[in-house]
């Protein structure tokens, strides 16, 4: 019987990340209320939005009809690109709060980085929504090694999370060994490839052993690393289900090194983290 997706937390400086969220992009409207509804239902405690996906209305609907109680849900939204400078990432994340009907947001990023727009700009404002306490918690989305390094060194806070693109055939070593070392939460989207992981032979055969499909091996592949979150997107109740059973078992060792080889992963974290 699975434990629950919400009670496996990556534990960063300050923050309480659970391990497996829920995505919303490319969900609007309907189909986004009733699919966080759901999640929410089915025991997902992290829901993403994003100013860009235009569903924060959905998603706070959702919030406001849930019996789960606000504190209980890890809620992370990211400012737009369009919205980075200072006096627009303020104003663009007090409307976000509007929509989501919330007096303040777990964890806000900024969605991906822009070079017309200094990035001391956008965290200045990140820190002030801090000191206002709408914002709990920073990070980023889609910085890279150097990116996220520079941005530690201008935020006043702890840059707690980076969100990137992160699956068995997407590999992201170098910026996980920086996050294993200084404690960031590695939020992996797209964590399934969008939709290329079901068809996978090789995480079928594995995922065979365990009762399990290859989708529901690649999540637990992505939640057994250190500091990894994934927020995989569902919309009907069987996969939003089957994404949160994967708590009640675990891969070995030459399991998780046969998936990292699909992209020549594994070995090398293996060894930065004293595994082998």
């Amino acid at each position: 019987m699975s434990t629950g997706p919400e009670l496996e937390t990556v534990t960063t400086d300050g923050a309480e990340i659970p391990a497996l969220g829920f995505g919303t992009a490319r969900m609007t409207g309907d189909e986004c209320r009733r699919a966080v509804e759901t999640a929410l239902e089915v025991g997902y405690r992290h829901v993403d939005t994003a100013q860009m996906y235009d569903n924060e209305d959905a998603v706070g609907d959702a919030l406001a009809t849930s019996d789960v109680p606000r504190e209980a849900v890890f809620v992370t939204t990211k400012i737009d690109t369009d919205n980075l400078a200072y006096d627009a990432a303020l104003e663009s994340t007090r409307a976000s709060l509007d929509r989501l009907g919330l007096d303040a947001v777990d964890l806000l990023l900024i969605h991906a980085p822009r070079s017309h727009t200094p990035l001391e700009e956008t965290i200045r404002a990140m820190n002030e929504l801090q000191d206002e306490s709408v914002v709990d918690h920073v990070g980023v989305s889609n910085f890279s090694v150097d990116q996220l390094h520079r941005a530690r060194t201008l935020s006043e806070t702890p840059i707690v999370a980076n969100q990137v693109k992160y699956h068995p055939y997407h590999h992201q070593t170098d910026l996980l060994e920086y996050c294993i070392e200084h404690g960031i939460c590695l939020t992996a989207y797209s964590p399934l490839a969008a939709g290329a992981v079901p068809g996978d032979d090789r995480l079928a055969e594995i995922g065979a052993a365990h009762g399990k499909s290859a989708a529901q091996v690649a999540l637990r592949w992505l939640l057994q690393q250190p500091f990894v979150a994934a927020i995989p997107k569902a919309s009907s109740r069987e996969h939003i289900e089957a994404n949160a059973d994967v708590f009640d078992f675990e891969l070995s060792g030459e399991e998780m090194r046969d998936i990292g080889d699909i992209g020549g992963l594994w070995d090398r974290l293996a060894v930065k983290l004293g595994l082998r």
